[in-house]
């Protein structure tokens, strides 16, 4: 059973000026999501920094959005690091506030072999029973899970559920896919990459773009998933733009930047992430333009 299908938002976490968590403004991002469509929060996963914040800081950030959510979608929580015991002992906690999974990346820097993978991700859920999403994403870690290795833990472990691919690298995502024989949900976690996913068995994203358009971003999901090929294609290639935008910086800035034009308080963002470059504002401001998200100046 799927944990969702459709679009799931790596929600930003919102600081106030003084660097602390701003509550109330990711209450106000948790509902935006929700009256757009969206299919499920991703808390504490790239997008939310959780890697400059404390543990209490995570905890408590997962835990109000538990509660702010309440049930209405599901909520996913980023539990991943690069110390097998630590993952182990943070998921525990996790899973006891209420998530309905897990994030989990490959660990980073200290980076890992394949079969460390596997035994990692094995341990990881052997301490907990709700399902876990494997997140794999070469270009921040170092370390690329390999399609054998992917498929081996979908098909070993019972509460390894799905893959959100990163890779970039289409070729490997068919790969996963076809040694996996069902056994693993894949979820695109490139925003430049939901349809073609999508369409060698994908059943959703696990989205940046989310943030700024929710609703688009499920419907471009929802129309390939209903049939409807050619509208998808239309919404994916319409925010290509705006997604490169998105990017054109590390994730989060430009996506926070991005909400910050939109009216929401999100413009802190904690070291060494550092403000956007002005040019790239621009960039970012023509690409929402474009879609209808900022009024134009000639407008």
């Amino acid at each position: 059973m799927s944990l969702f299908r459709g679009a799931g938002v790596a929600i930003v976490t919102p600081f106030t000026e003084e660097k602390n968590v701003n509550y109330e403004e990711l209450g106000r991002l948790i509902e935006y999501q929700i009256e757009g469509g969206i299919d499920a929060i991703i808390v504490c996963g790239t997008t939310g920094e959780p890697v400059t914040m404390t543990e209490e800081e995570r905890l408590s950030v997962i835990s109000f959005t538990i509660e702010k959510v309440e049930g209405r979608v599901p909520v996913i929580a980023g539990t991943g690091g690069n110390c097998t015991e630590n993952v182990i002992t943070f998921s525990k906690k996790v899973e006891r506030l209420g998530a309905d999974g897990l994030l989990v990346v490959t660990p980073y820097y200290n980076k890992a072999t394949q079969n460390g993978l596997y035994e990692h991700y094995k341990a990881v859920a052997s301490v907990v029973d709700c399902p876990i999403i494997m997140y794999n994403v070469p270009s921040r870690t170092g370390t690329n899970l390999l399609p054998d290795t992917a498929a081996r833990l979908g098909k070993e472990v019972d509460n390894i559920v799905a893959l959100k691919e990163a890779s970039g690298n289409i070729t490997q995502v068919a790969e996963v896919i076809r040694r996996a024989e069902g056994a693993l949900e894949i979820y695109s976690g490139n925003d430049d990459q939901i349809v073609p996913i999508l369409s060698l068995g994908g059943i959703g994203v696990i989205s940046v773009l989310a943030n700024v358009v929710p609703g688009a971003t499920h419907d471009m999901v929802n129309e390939y998933l209903d049939g409807n090929v050619i509208k998808a294609r239309e919404l994916q290639l319409k925010y290509m733009d705006l997604i490169q935008a998105l990017f054109c910086e590390v994730n989060p800035i430009p996506v926070k930047k991005a909400l910050e034009l939109l009216g929401f308080q999100t413009k802190t963002l904690r070291m060494p992430l550092t403000e956007m470059e002005a040019k790239n504002v621009v960039r970012l401001e023509k690409a929402m333009q474009q879609v209808g998200l900022l009024a134009s100046e000639k407008q």
